[in-house]
């Protein structure tokens, strides 16, 4: 039975809105997509515009070479960026120290070890740990890890670069072992039965087989975490004070990158003063770190992959 006109018509526009509708769909994603990029590219011209007008008070040899930061000194300001990256690296480096065996062990555990019922019960626990705010974590910092630690190391201070360093840690647990179970679940299953054939231990598969074949998935998270380390605010505002120092000391008060942005925000300093164009000069420096550390796991990820 042939259609009639008025079918035909129907059909007819059917299509022509579903070809205007395939013709408008791209373009609407693209700009959905273009939020983000024109989102970064914003942040990055504000920082660049606003740090060049730092560098037109303090000059940048100062800035890079300084190993002094006295932004509010009464006689001369000093404005030394080291003691701060000192602080900020002080903090990361024990957070990797906590972070990475713990991490990579969950991962191992939960890939190589675990059923599916106690992995579907476990990742998702351990994933709520990335889901609790900073400043709760900062508070714990403050009132539980650091009067544990004084318990054991009286010489310990209140704030110290120890206590935040740990939770920061425990904070970037799950990045690692989530994305590292990833990498290591991605590994053919017929790779770990061939091994097993030919008489290796259920250890020895995942230390000289699994763990090898994911290592590129492996270093790249351990990157992201440190990156995320590096560019923590909340924890290390609350729990490692605001004490520039370009030392080798853990145990006493430090101020890292992002403490120094929180505390200028806060209104220590007028807008359109040195210190108020410091922060960006400040955030620029740790959009720099946090940009070197993504290119260096999108680099690593591509140098130690495995193609099976």
């Amino acid at each position: 039975m042939r259609p009639s006109v008025q079918e035909m018509i129907a059909q007819s526009k059917g299509k022509r809105n579903k070809k205007l509708i395939e013709k408008f769909i791209p373009v609407i994603l693209f700009l959905i997509a273009s939020v983000s990029v024109l989102t970064t590219i914003g942040i990055v011209v504000t920082l660049i515009v606003e740090t060049i007008t730092f560098f037109t008070r303090v000059p940048i040899t100062d800035f890079l070479f300084g190993t002094t930061w006295l932004p509010f000194s009464n006689k001369e300001a000093m404005f030394g960026i080291w003691p701060l990256i000192v602080g900020t690296l002080k903090v990361t480096l024990i957070a990797t120290i906590v972070a990475v065996p713990i991490g990579i062990g969950a991962a191992i555990y939960l890939s190589e070890y675990a059923s599916e019922t106690v992995r579907r019960i476990v990742k998702p626990v351990l994933e709520i740990l990335a889901g609790i705010p900073t400043i709760v974590y900062g508070f714990f910092a403050l009132t539980f890890v650091t009067p544990v630690l004084q318990s054991f190391f009286p010489e310990i201070k209140i704030f110290n670069a120890i206590s935040p360093g740990i939770v920061v840690g425990i904070m970037i647990i799950p990045m690692i072992a989530s994305l590292s179970e990833d990498a290591m679940s991605s590994v053919p299953k017929h790779i770990r039965e061939g091994a097993l054939a030919m008489g290796s231990t259920k250890f020895e598969v995942a230390m000289k087989v699994t763990l090898p074949a994911a290592l590129s998935g492996i270093i790249a998270s351990v990157v992201l975490a440190i990156s995320r380390a590096i560019g923590e605010t909340m924890i290390v505002s609350l729990a490692a004070g605001s004490t520039p120092k370009m030392d080798g000391d853990f145990t006493g008060s430090i101020q890292t990158m992002t403490s120094y942005i929180v505390q200028v925000s806060k209104g220590d300093a007028g807008y359109g003063t040195t210190i108020y164009y410091s922060i960006y000069a400040v955030g620029f420096t740790l959009f720099v770190f946090t940009m070197v550390m993504n290119i260096l796991a999108s680099y690593v990820s591509k140098r130690f992959r495995e193609e099976y």
